[in-house]
């Protein structure tokens, strides 16, 4: 009797703790999918364009530009539209005539920047300079691995120096968010339009104070 009673007492004490253990386990699991969801205000990285007649143009290299003609279009169109919904004040050129301008001036990337103010009757004019659009990884076209990339300037009429951006930024968005997506999964409209949103959010987001994620990144496999 004496040694069962203490074999029974030592089996109840080595259970205790693990069963605290998987209450624990289990807590942290889901404090952790809690913490994971959360969403935190992002302030504007610019307030310049608040109550200010704005224009958005964007370029690329000659090659993007003819694989994929649609893409400046809409880069502007989105922009100017997210621009015109969500920063106070904003008077927005209509982008089907700064679309028209861009193509009406195909040199205008050289032309000075004080000088795009005018010629467009402006306060600010936002650059998209796109330096790198694709939609499959190198050398893979079996594969989707979509990459924007883009220098962001605005150039402000009566900055300290017309002629130079008054502020710069650079935006890389990708899509899919994960590895291992091919032509099985999707077609190259869907992966184009899933990067166009994703590029044109981050770049509008840089004029309005919004809510993102608080780890906009956990979850996504990707090297």
């Amino acid at each position: 009797m004496k040694w069962s009673w203490i074999i029974a007492a030592l089996s109840a004490a080595a259970l205790a703790p693990q069963h605290g253990c998987v209450l624990f386990g289990l807590g942290s699991a889901i404090g952790a999918n809690i913490e994971k969801g959360k969403e935190i205000e992002v302030l504007a990285k610019y307030h310049g364009l608040e109550n200010k007649s704005v224009a958005v143009l964007a370029h690329t290299d000659m090659r993007t530009a003819y694989e994929f003609p649609t893409a400046l279009p809409n880069i502007v169109g989105n922009v100017a539209n997210g621009i015109q919904k969500n920063v106070g004040g904003a008077r927005v050129l209509d982008p089907r005539f700064s679309v028209s301008w861009m193509h009406q001036n195909p040199g205008w990337p050289t032309t000075p920047l004080a000088d795009l103010t005018s010629e467009l009757d402006v306060d600010r004019v936002v650059v998209v300079d796109v330096y790198e659009y694709r939609l499959n990884p190198e050398g893979n076209s079996f594969m989707w691995d979509g990459v924007a990339g883009a220098n962001i300037g605005i150039v402000e009429r009566d900055g300290i120096d017309p002629d130079s951006y008054a502020e710069e930024f650079q935006i890389i968005s990708k899509f899919p968010d994960m590895e291992g997506i091919g032509k099985a999964q999707a077609g190259p409209r869907e992966i184009e339009i899933g990067l166009q949103k994703t590029f044109v959010d981050q770049v509008s987001y840089l004029f309005y104070d919004h809510i993102e994620a608080k780890y906009p990144d956990r979850g996504i496999r990707r090297k």
